[in-house]
This record gives C-alpha cells, structure tokens and sequence, in this order.
C-alpha cells in the first residue's frame, strides 16, 4: 500500500500519515476518539522519525487492539544526532460488529519512503507491507 499525505507543518504532515495508515486498515471515522496514547520518539533523520512515529503506533495497535483516528503531533524538531518527535493519538479497542476490517498492516517501510517540502507544503510518501 502507497500512500500521499501533506501538511503545512512536520507536525501536521505526521498526524495526516498516521491518519493514512489507519484509514488503510478501517473506516477512521467510525473510530470514537475515547483512549489516548502518547508517543514520544526520536529517528537518527527526518524519514526514520516518521518511520518511528507510524511503526510506534502500529505497535501499539497490534500489542493493544487499538485503532485510532486523531492525531496530535506536538512537535517534530531536529536535535543533534536526529530528529525528536511527541505526539498523542485517540481512538479505542478495535470492535469487528462496529469497524470495518479493511487490510491488515504488518509493517511501515522503507521502499520509496520520501519526504519533502514544495513551496509552503510538506509532503510525504510512505509504503506500508501489508
């Protein structure tokens, strides 16, 4: 699965990928934003930071059975020996009678994984094995 995701800011830019992501596995909007997570990560660059973040969610969602489909990402910012990032996500337990079981993610990488910053927006491409 290939996904696209843009956002104005980093930060903006990691909350829209980890929406992909989830919206690759089930419908996000039937997801009650009712438990949240922190996560809170650091990549030695800029793709292995969003790497990190969406693989730390996938982590979560398989260790948890949980969904999620809203994203706050606090803060993506460059430190000496990378990239450091916090975020938080909401969702809940993933429930088969109320969510729709699309495709199964097995793991974020790194083929074709681009990021880049056009005029005022940033873009990412992510594919994810599934």
């Amino acid at each position: 699965m290939y996904f696209e995701a843009r956002g104005r800011f980093l930060e903006e830019l990691f909350e829209y990928a980890a929406l992909a992501m989830f919206e690759t596995m089930t419908n996000t909007k039937d997801i009650k934003p009712l438990s949240r997570v922190e996560v809170k990560d650091k990549g030695f660059d800029l793709e292995n930071a969003l790497y990190r973040w969406l693989e730390d969610l996938l982590i979560i969602h398989e260790t948890k059975n949980m969904v999620f489909s809203k994203f706050k990402v606090h803060y993506v910012r460059k430190v000496n020996d990378g990239y450091e990032f916090y975020g938080e996500a909401w969702g809940e337990e993933f429930d088969e009678s109320r969510h729709e079981s699309k495709v199964v993610v097995k793991a974020v990488t790194y083929s074709l994984m681009e990021i880049k910053k056009e005029n005022d927006c940033w873009i990412c491409r992510v594919v994810l094995d599934i």
